[in-house]
């Protein structure tokens, strides 16, 4: 998603890098020319052949992005200082030390601006000023960006001495007018009937804007098939009011969650909550079962033409770790812009 808005903004996006192979060919696939690597890079010389690639098709970097894994940051997950995830940013730390891009953008959860005394801030801040990056960290809410989902994203963003300041984007849509989810999702089929398919025509005209945009690449629908619940669990949720979850249940349905979203029902006039990687406790707002995969990506400011490869579960999980193309873009917009004064 992060690379999705850069490319957005203007870039190009030369190269991927991950370990899982479904990831790769979603990215692969959807960022033009680019190529992708997969590498395990908490061994750091394996840098090496990202290096040995640039330098065979004499590419220069201007923009590093990354978006390393926040497990051990995450408030959804364990807190672990010593979560060997939270230093894959080091990877990145040891990349702009050989190829010295001009800019570095790094995104992660914003509970890692605290947690641990805000150790893996400062530290993050520290390794990349000594190599001579200017560093500013500011948390975004992406429902500010026109993104139709709840979801906060800290961005630290470094310029080498010398190139200027940069500025991050200004909110740009006011809170009465933040892209609910009927807005974002309320063409797609409902699935009542059928269970979907990868790959669909769409039945009805848009009915938004932003329905518009996420549709203007795009004349196929993808990654909109259903899931079959039990029948215990439609009853369940056919009972949850809109924007509620299993406490607005009767007893004893609203006790036996200990999950605070558990069953939580999106609210067709408001953002969604902030997508998560499959854990099954959001409901569409309508329809009595999980969003799809295309709804999520929806939520998230995929565009329709973007489409995701791998199983259901892999999906899922790509969407849900996903920066918001929309979000990614306007802090790109921002990198494009201090880049040409600087040229």
């Amino acid at each position: 998603g992060l690379s999705r808005g850069f490319m957005d903004a203007g870039f190009n996006v030369v190269l991927g890098v991950d370990f899982d192979d479904a990831a790769l060919k979603t990215f692969k696939e959807n960022h033009g020319d680019a190529e992708i690597m997969k590498l395990n890079l908490f061994d750091h010389s394996n840098l090496s052949y990202i290096t040995d690639y640039l330098n065979q098709h004499n590419i220069q970097i201007d923009v590093l992005v990354g978006g390393p894994p926040c497990q051990g940051f995450s408030l959804a997950g364990p807190r672990d200082e010593h979560d060997e995830r939270n230093t894959l940013y080091e990877a990145m730390v040891k990349f702009a030390s050989i190829t010295k891009p001009k800019v570095v953008v790094l995104e992660n959860v914003p509970g890692l601006l605290n947690l641990f005394d805000g150790k893996g801030a400062k530290r993050i801040i520290d390794d990349f000023s000594e190599l001579g990056y200017k560093m500013k960290s500011k948390i975004l809410f992406a429902p500010d960006f026109g993104v139709p989902q709840i979801r906060k994203r800290v961005f630290f963003v470094g310029v080498l001495n010398g190139i200027g300041d940069f500025e991050y984007p200004v909110p740009f849509v006011e809170k009465e007018h933040y892209i609910t989810c009927e807005q974002a999702i309320g063409d797609l089929p409902s699935l009542e009937d059928d269970q979907g398919s990868e790959v669909c025509d769409y039945t009805t005209q848009p009915t938004s804007m932003y329905q518009e945009l996420m549709r203007e690449n795009s004349n196929k629908l993808h990654n909109h098939v259903g899931t079959k619940h039990e029948q215990k669990t439609i009853d369940l949720i056919s009972m949850v009011p809109e924007g509620k979850n299993f406490r607005a249940l009767p007893e004893p349905y609203n006790t036996m969650f200990k999950y605070n979203e558990a069953l939580t029902r999106y609210h067709s006039k408001k953002p969604s909550l902030t997508i998560n990687t499959g854990h099954r406790s959001h409901f569409h707002y309508k329809w009595n079962r999980i969003p799809t995969v295309r709804e999520s990506a929806r939520l998230q400011s995929f565009p329709d033409d973007f489409v995701f490869y791998g199983n259901k579960s892999q999906q899922y999980r790509q969407v849900g770790n996903a920066v918001p193309p929309l979000l990614g873009k306007a802090v790109g917009l921002k990198v494009k812009e201090l880049l040409e004064k600087e040229s």
